[in-house]
């Protein structure tokens, strides 16, 4: 009978730490699955409202643009081409300084915005000056995402977007008339 109630006991034992370890496994399984989930979460990244105001030199120009991104994971843009340009660099602008960037971060379920008097590309060594109704094929490149490619037109040298949730003409000439030109004039001056 002590020989029976040992084995019993050791059969009991087996059983409680093989369920344990099931158990154990699961709640593995169950957690790896919602990290699963975490890092498949990338960037979904759109391009919207791009443009080039119609340069005055011959030689650069200014780029701008928001970047939109719906994916719950941050992103970086690392750097841009141009077919039109021998080199396109990242600048931000900060106080009426330019200073040229490594990369901008694109956060998670918000946006990059590229606008004048703030960050923006520069297209330099332009082989040929872009007239207004042209346009300019440029190239994106991320840290995380695919490249992305787009058609930029080339608008007026005065040319400023209507801001969001302003909609109406009055609220863009109104924008104009803050002295955004001249900070278009402090980055072409570069």
């Amino acid at each position: 009978m002590n020989h029976r109630t040992t084995v019993r006991r050791r059969a009991l034992a087996g059983g409680a730490l093989a369920l344990a370890a099931a158990l154990t496994l699961a709640g593995c399984n169950d957690d790896s699955g919602s990290s699963g989930t975490q890092t498949a979460k990338k960037p979904e990244l759109k391009v919207g409202g791009a443009y080039i105001p119609e340069p005055t030199m011959d030689d650069m120009a200014a780029g701008f643009f928001t970047l939109t991104n719906k994916g719950g994971a941050a992103d970086r843009l690392t750097s841009a081409t141009s077919d039109i340009a021998g080199a396109v660099t990242l600048h931000s602008t900060k106080g009426g300084v330019m200073k040229e960037q490594k990369s901008f971060d694109v956060p998670a379920d918000g946006e990059l915005v590229l606008a004048s008097g703030g960050n923006h590309l520069m297209l330099e060594k332009l082989e040929h000056k872009p007239k207004r109704g042209e346009k300019v094929a440029m190239t994106l490149h991320f840290q995380k995402s695919d490249p992305i490619t787009i058609e930029v037109p080339v608008k007026e040298a005065t040319y400023r977007p209507e801001q969001p949730g302003g909609g109406s003409k009055t609220s863009h000439g109104t924008h104009m008339s803050h002295g955004t030109p001249m900070s278009h004039d402090t980055h072409m001056s570069h």
